[in-house]
């Protein structure tokens, strides 16, 4: 972008314009004062108001008012001013500030917050406000992710064939399906992060789903059971909102956001960060992709690049399942070659990622301005890659078919890696930083499973449903009686308020009894409520279990998996893989 695109006269080097503010150890963008003030390219969406333009709260943006010179004037005594970046002589030295950082690893799908993170700058700022494309999440999502939990953001690529060039890849007329999908996790404490390919041709049910339309009116639009997960979006109208619908139903984890991106994205993002570089153990010619390349290692960017990520014929075992290896490797490197060129140091790259980012991809209602992106990446941004995990939704071929087409959920891995991501739990070895009082916690919650246990037929207790499905507790309670010898055990209907987590209270003299209870369910310690008991239908004292809406069933333990299933697909973002 030229200097005149952001209201700048003159030939001058947009590198020239943004300077260091030594209270902040951001650069800034800074207009002169014989720059008129002239018109914000038009913005695709209404122009948020300026309490909106993303600047953080308690700060102010820093635009220079007309009439100001910059740098202002040394004072007489003062230190030497350092030369400005960009201008001749030392460039002053400096750390990345925490902004900068949290960008390293995002690659393309966050590369519009990255002028954002590099400090002020209120009209261009507000500019690219305007270039951002939001649609509504219809209330699929959780309202948007919050700095003090987990976050988990889906991210959805379609094979819409809008764009210069793109009619050539066949089925031009494309609605727009649920092609590529990744649900990226990240921790609560933001040391690892699980990004989860699901397959396109994985059969799914798709639920009902409230829309907004084009126009703006709103239309349910009813599900379909046993079809491809591509179906999700495009088909029958559906949105980015049916999507995140159907991912909920899937995993039983509701995203906090979504973006979505299309062939343009992938060309006009490799291209702005200057080429990916990949790598192939073998030559590949596929006619379908339209790639060419030898064995080796190769920087792709634009139609290249796309060709890359849209190949599966002619490598693996040549279906989508090979594809999502593919497209893994790709956003590893993408990852890779962000953290280690020098775009987060070289405004002028910052600027045409900025640009070409916030153009590209279109965002959910919840993430509609600089600001909020700029926050989600100095979340995200606190993550190291090596602990960034790529992985599928384990599945098996579609036993129904004969040519085989579809894939199902493999009942035997799926439902631990779901349940892994829900509990936070990481596919890679990380060390954790707990504060003292963490560990004091963590230390008293184990302690309360060490010690004797009592016979289950002791053990006396009532369940209660606290936010479980409807006919639980009486469903555990045979179980517990039929299966586990609980026999002094008895269905005490519902409990006053819904609980997220199942809870076992009970009295000091009834620890024994509690921890033989906690065995059998697989409860952990945190689930464990020393407190008093409560006289049951016999009035006898008994213990109080509360099943929770995480209660998954009659019979199933509550212990989650410390690690993925054996044969479970994974790689990390930090480990360079040719494509075979």
């Amino acid at each position: 972008m030229d200097a005149q695109g952001r209201g700048q006269a003159g030939d001058i080097d947009p590198a020239d314009q943004w300077v260091l503010n030594p209270h902040t150890g951001e650069y800034e963008l800074r207009l002169t004062p014989s720059a008129p003030q002239s018109g914000i390219p038009g913005p695709r969406r209404a122009a948020p108001s300026p309490n909106r333009a993303g600047a953080p709260a308690g700060r102010t943006a820093s635009p220079v008012a007309p009439g100001r010179t910059v740098p202002p004037p040394r004072r007489r005594g003062a230190p030497p001013q350092e030369p400005l970046p960009g201008r001749r002589g030392r460039r002053p030295v400096k750390q990345k500030s925490k902004a900068k950082k949290a960008l390293l690893w995002t690659g393309g799908t966050m590369a519009f917050v990255l002028v954002a993170a590099a400090g002020g700058g209120y009209l261009y700022i507000r500019h690219l406000n305007g270039n951002i494309t939001s649609v509504s999440d219809d209330g699929a999502s959780t309202g948007g992710f919050q700095t003090d939990k987990a976050i988990n953001i889906l991210l959805i690529g379609t094979d819409k064939r809008t764009g210069a060039g793109n009619g050539s890849y066949g089925d031009k007329d494309s609605v727009g399906h649920a092609d590529t999908t990744i649900l990226l996790h990240v921790s609560k404490d933001r040391t690892n992060a699980t990004a989860l390919s699901i397959p396109r041709d994985l059969i799914v049910d798709v639920p009902d789903c409230e829309t907004t339309q084009s126009d703006g009116t709103t239309k349910v639009i009813p599900g379909t059971d046993d079809v491809r997960f591509n179906t999700s979006l495009g088909q029958d109208e559906r949105t980015a909102s049916c999507t995140v619908r159907t991912v909920t139903e899937l995993t039983g984890i509701q995203a906090d956001n979504f973006m979505v991106a299309d062939f343009n994205a992938v060309k006009t993002l490799t291209t702005a960060v200057g080429g990916v570089e990949v790598c192939l153990a073998k030559d590949i010619d596929d006619e379908d992709s339209k790639l060419k390349l030898s064995k080796g290692t190769h920087t792709i960017s634009g139609e290249q690049a796309l060709a890359f990520v849209r190949t599966r014929h002619s490598v693996g075992f040549g279906g989508d399942l090979s594809r999502i290896g593919l497209q893994q490797q790709f956003l590893s490197a993408l990852m890779r070659k962000l953290k280690s060129n020098d775009t987060l140091t070289n405004p002028t790259k910052m600027i045409k990622l900025a640009e070409t980012g916030t153009k590209a991809l279109t965002v959910d209602s919840n993430l509609d301005s600089i600001g909020k992106l700029k926050d989600l990446g100095l979340e995200l941004g606190k993550l190291n890659v090596k602990n960034l995990t790529f992985t599928t939704v384990p599945v098996v071929d579609n036993p129904t078919e004969k040519v085989k087409a579809t894939v199902v959920l493999n009942d035997a891995t799926a439902p631990t890696v779901f349940d892994m991501i829900k509990n936070d739990v990481s596919f890679t070895e990380v060390k954790k930083k707990a504060s003292a009082s963490k560990n004091a916690e963590a230390a008293e919650e184990a302690a309360r499973l060490k010690g004797t246990k009592s016979a289950a037929s002791e053990v006396r207790v009532r369940i209660l449903n606290g936010g479980a499905a409807a006919g639980s507790a009486q469903a555990e309670l045979e179980y517990l009686q039929n299966e586990e010898g609980v026999l002094k055990s008895e269905n005490a209907g519902n409990a006053d308020a819904a609980l997220s987590r199942t809870t076992l209270e009970y009295a000091p003299d009834q620890a024994d009894q509690a921890r033989r209870l906690a065995d059998i369910m697989g409860l952990s310690g945190a689930a464990m409520k020393p407190g008093k008991s409560v006289t049951n239908s016999q009035g006898l004292p008994t213990m109080t279990l509360t099943l929770g809406k995480d209660f998954k069933g009659a019979g199933v333990s509550f212990t989650t998996a410390t690690k993925a299933p054996e044969g479970v697909q994974q790689s990390t973002a930090d480990k360079v893989e040719c494509a075979k």
